[in-house]
């Protein structure tokens, strides 16, 4: 058995990019992207991936170097999946929402080497690269996205490149870059910053294709799909499905902004099988009057836990939606994988199951749910027992990017430890409470947040809840509300809120502050940013203090 030797034959690296000439080959008159008027196919798009790629080496990319992308989900974003690491480059799709600062911070610390930005976000991107200039850091060669569909002429100061000139110049049939080993890096992308700055995290062609076939098998991905791109391409690289629309031949409908108008158009005009987003999306289809769906649509949510009365509501107009869960540093990692005898059960109770998040896909080794980081134990399937969530397997990151300190704190003892806290119920699903630093202790008992805000989204007169810990005499801490009112000119009240909670909860989790506010302050992904509200609630008193 020893002696049987690896071969070109027999051993080749694993790679994602691998996806565009079999689409190409097998599904290359079917169409691959459409764009407002703009149709490709697969045989196009894979000749322009290799023109781009051409021309990015014709400009001096060479392995390991960073190309850096601020566009929203268009063609040329989806090009660049195959296009950049065609040239031995890696990838680095940028947060549109960030601002100059952040954009800034992320281009010193990848040291891009060419920057592509899309034409409405010129301004955002002439600041970035000036705070870069002002810092004294090498400035990133710089391209122009201009609008495909309906050429703008926007260009960026002195900088001429522009994206189609470069697909026009490369070569289709140049020699390119061959991958030599599975384990180099194919992306960067940045984690959220929330609560301290963004990380760099890098994923390898290994990582990055067998994450995409545990995508694609976990939730169920047939043939040819067509796939709407509301989920942003530069969010885990568009949770893999860049590749993923690619390997099953697919659709991918491309459109710039998440309009409940252009939504329900495409979803029309194009037969939408597919779409991925945020629960903030589900808010969007739902405002107005939303129409039936004339065929199902099948949804993968992750980010934030919908509630279940959300997902209630979808899927009553023909949203079929999966539950995911993942974060940068690993991609897709658990799925809430349905199970036909669901179906007999009340819809709310359905509606609560679908809200977990499941089982790991198929990508990872093994998941778990860890009371103790040290021993690596498990918590008991009680669904009540908080642990924190430890992954691994071969789809996780290489690792922070120049960051060894965070690298040793995140894997330990064989595991990536995620920093969200959870429960595993009887059936071995597994559900998300709570970040670790969102976990209220009060008196000694731990409160998830995520309960709270839970309850309270069950009161009619709450749109939006988020809960934090506050001060308090006696128990050290305990928890306070910050409420979104559905009616801002009816408000919510404080004390029927509180007396809401006592109803529904035991006393101790009960919040002892309602504070009402127009909208939750929320990151570039659409998460709440903790750490500002309890700042804020540091300086509140208890509306009750009593014991």
């Amino acid at each position: 058995m020893d002696k049987l030797p690896k071969r070109p034959a027999n051993y080749v690296p694993l790679n994602p990019v691998g996806f565009l000439p079999r689409a190409s080959a097998v599904y290359g008159a079917r169409t691959s992207v459409v764009y407002g008027r703009l149709k490709f196919t697969w045989r196009q798009t894979h000749e322009r991936c290799r023109r781009l790629a051409a021309a990015l080496v014709s400009l001096g990319v060479r392995k390991n170097d960073v190309v850096s992308v601020l566009a929203p989900n268009v063609p040329a974003t989806y090009e660049m999946h195959f296009a950049v690491p065609m040239a031995a480059a890696v990838l680095n799709a940028i947060n549109t929402r960030l601002d100059a600062k952040a954009v800034a911070v992320i281009l010193r610390h990848a040291q891009a080497k060419v920057f592509f930005v899309d034409y409405e976000y010129v301004r955002l991107a002439h600041d970035a690269l000036q705070i870069v200039a002002d810092a004294g850091a090498p400035v990133p060669l710089v391209a122009v996205i201009d609008d495909i569909d309906r050429p703008t002429g926007v260009r960026l100061g002195l900088f001429k490149l522009e994206y189609e000139a470069l697909v026009r110049k490369g070569d289709p049939a140049a020699e390119l870059p061959s991958l030599e080993d599975e384990w180099d890096a194919v992306a960067l992308n940045y984690t959220s910053g929330t609560t301290s700055a963004p990380k760099g995290v890098v994923y390898s062609h290994r990582g990055a294709y067998l994450n995409t076939m545990g995508q694609l098998l976990s939730w169920g991905v047939g043939n040819e799909p067509v796939y709407l791109w509301t989920l942003p391409m530069f969010h885990c690289n568009g949770w893999t499905l860049t590749w993923g629309v690619a390997a099953r031949g697919g659709v991918n409908v491309c459109i710039r902004e998440n309009r409940a108008a252009d939504l329900y158009r495409a979803i029309s005009d194009y037969g939408v099988t597919h779409m991925c987003c945020a629960p903030v999306v589900f808010n969007i289809l739902l405002a107005g009057q939303a129409p039936r769906l004339a065929a199902p649509v099948h949804v993968l949510t992750g980010g934030a836990p919908p509630t279940a009365a959300l997902l209630d509501r979808v899927e009553r107009i023909g949203f079929k939606v999966t539950h995911s869960y993942g974060l940068t540093e690993a991609g897709p990692a658990l799925a809430c994988e349905w199970r036909h005898q669901w179906d007999l059960l009340p819809l709310a109770e359905r509606s609560h199951l679908k809200a977990r998040q499941g089982v790991s896909i198929l990508s990872l080794a093994d998941a778990n749910v860890v009371v103790d980081d040290d021993t690596m134990s498990n918590v008991p399937r009680d669904g009540k027992s908080l642990g924190e969530i430890a992954l691994r397997g071969s789809s996780l990151m290489k690792g922070y990017l120049k960051n060894l300190e965070a690298n040793e704190k995140a894997f330990k003892g064989g595991w990536f430890m995620t920093g969200d806290v959870g429960v595993v119920h009887p059936d071995g699903y597994m559900e998300i409470k709570d970040r670790s630093k969102d976990v209220i202790i009060s008196g000694g008992e731990n409160i998830c947040s995520k309960d709270l805000e839970y309850t309270l989204l069950q009161h009619p007169a709450v749109a939006d809840a988020a809960v934090v810990a506050m001060p308090h005499p006696h128990w050290g801490e305990t928890p306070c509300a910050f409420l979104v009112a559905r009616d801002k000119a009816a408000g919510v009240c404080e004390d029927e809120v509180i007396a809401f909670c006592r109803e529904r909860m035991s006393r101790f989790m009960v919040p002892r502050k309602v504070v009402v506010i127009d909208a939750l302050p929320r990151n570039a992904l659409g998460k709440v940013e903790k750490v500002k509200l309890r700042d804020a609630a540091r300086n509140l008193v208890p509306s009750t203090v009593d014991k």
